[in-house]
């Protein structure tokens, strides 16, 4: 897990193209107290309502949530629920100038509601619209013209008539051409039609079906029939409690157990699987690595309700979590630390290892954390400094983390800063006029 931690310095800045069927999630919330007297059913009394891209919209915020630039490529109708879509991903950073407009298309929207944390029924507005060869050239216009400037390509294939085989096949040839990886959240029966994908990942049940066998057959029968009729490089199976298995056409199988502490709503777990991925292969990790921090993002998004937002921040917390010395911050896992930090308060207090263990120290840690709420962050001055002086300071329930080495606590001042900062010198807790002093 600390190799997983440290490679939160690996990530950068990426580009993605998403092509994908958009639509606009509503949720209307309330509460149920009583019986309608007109008919054998419950009362709803509307407490708000909420608006949110769905479908591949939702795909759309948690790239961007994981670091991501992204543009986005789909269709919409002429009509209000496209304009409440586009300007919800427009407004949250996403690329629409992609998106195409096709007269008597209904753009889809779905609305939940919701009954204390239930959802009781679902309303679905929409007609599965084939696209009109005309907008198919378009779009296929636009990836072409934008292939150039992309890390990746994922594909959110919701079947709503946008992504015909031919408009897949061309997009994928594109992207190949290109050097661009494209990763795949299929749909239907005929994964022929996502041939040349990079890593095409559907769950248990649509992989058994696009397959055409029995639950009788194995897993690993499957994968070799999917892998055979596709040539994508790789193919990951979403296994809901029972993790995720990831096949290569080489052959080669491997198994991630289920991290999530408990399961609340599998409602955009995909999503986020997709999401990290695309992440995760556009910064070049090995697939091994990509699939498991797409682990573990689904893990946290499964125990939130509904299509849940999952940070690089909620990934790092939990990595560290489940870290045996996660309060331990050298060079390769100070971009974690930076995401854990940016939305909290902190102080730092500079101590060297060289003076030793004193009652001044653990006073000082006690005295402060007991008189302030913020986060405690213990800056280690020397340049190797003792293990049992490291392990025992970690110890303290007062110390949230610790940061060893220099360059390390400079990364992490030039990004976010300290509300204050000290130092212990004669015995006393000195406050700094800047935490760039105990650089000195």
């Amino acid at each position: 897990m600390v190799t997983l931690t440290g490679m939160f310095n690996n990530f950068k800045p990426f580009k993605a193209l998403l092509v994908g069927d958009l639509m606009l999630d509503t949720y209307t919330i309330g509460d149920v107290r009583r019986v309608s007297p007109e008919a054998p059913v419950t009362v709803l009394n509307v407490e708000r309502e909420e608006q949110r891209p769905g479908g591949a919209g939702n795909v759309a915020l948690n790239i961007m949530d994981f670091g991501g630039s992204v543009s986005c490529v789909g269709r919409v109708g002429n009509d209000a629920t496209a304009d409440v879509l586009k300007n919800l991903l427009d407004s949250e950073g996403a690329d629409v100038k992609n998106i195409v407009t096709q007269d008597g298309l209904l753009t889809p929207l779905k609305n939940r509601v919701i009954a204390g944390s239930q959802q009781i029924v679902r309303v679905d507005f929409e007609k599965v619209t084939p696209i009109s060869e005309d907008k198919e050239k378009e779009v296929l216009d636009v990836v072409k013209a934008a292939i150039g400037d992309v890390d990746v390509v994922a594909i959110s294939d919701y079947g709503k008539g946008l992504l015909t085989t031919r408009l897949l096949q061309d997009i994928i040839a594109v992207a190949r051409n290109a050097d661009v990886p494209v990763v795949v959240d299929p749909k239907g029966l005929d994964y022929s039609r996502y041939r040349g994908a990079t890593l095409i990942k559907p769950n248990f049940k649509e992989a058994y079906e696009a397959a055409g066998m029995s639950h009788d057959a194995s897993l690993e029968d499957v994968a070799a029939k999917i892998l055979r009729d596709t040539d994508a490089e790789y193919l990951l199976i979403t296994r809901s409690k029972d993790g995720i298995s990831l096949f290569d056409a080489k052959g080669k199988h491997q198994q991630f157990s289920v991290t999530a502490r408990d399961v609340i709503d599998v409602t955009g777990a995909g999503d986020t699987v997709l999401s990290m991925l695309t992440c995760a292969i556009a910064n070049g990790f090995s697939m091994e690595d990509a699939v498991k921090l797409s682990n573990v993002a689904a893990s946290i998004a499964i125990e939130r309700f509904g299509c849940a937002r999952v940070t690089l921040k909620d990934i790092a917390e939990r990595l560290l979590d489940d870290d045996i010395d996660n309060k331990i911050f050298e060079e390769e896992h100070i971009f974690a630390l930076k995401n854990i930090l940016s939305m909290k308060s902190f102080v730092t207090i500079g101590v060297e290892a060289t003076k030793g263990l004193t009652s001044t120290i653990f006073q000082s840690i006690k005295r402060y954390a007991r008189s302030h709420e913020r986060e405690l962050v213990i800056y280690i001055r020397d340049v190797d400094p003792d293990e049992e002086f490291v392990s025992i300071l970690a110890s303290l329930s007062e110390v949230g983390f610790i940061v060893i080495k220099s360059d390390s606590f400079m990364h992490l001042c030039n990004t976010i800063r300290p509300d204050e900062a000290f130092v212990i010198e004669d015995n006393k807790l000195v406050a700094l006029e800047s935490p760039e002093a105990l650089l000195q």
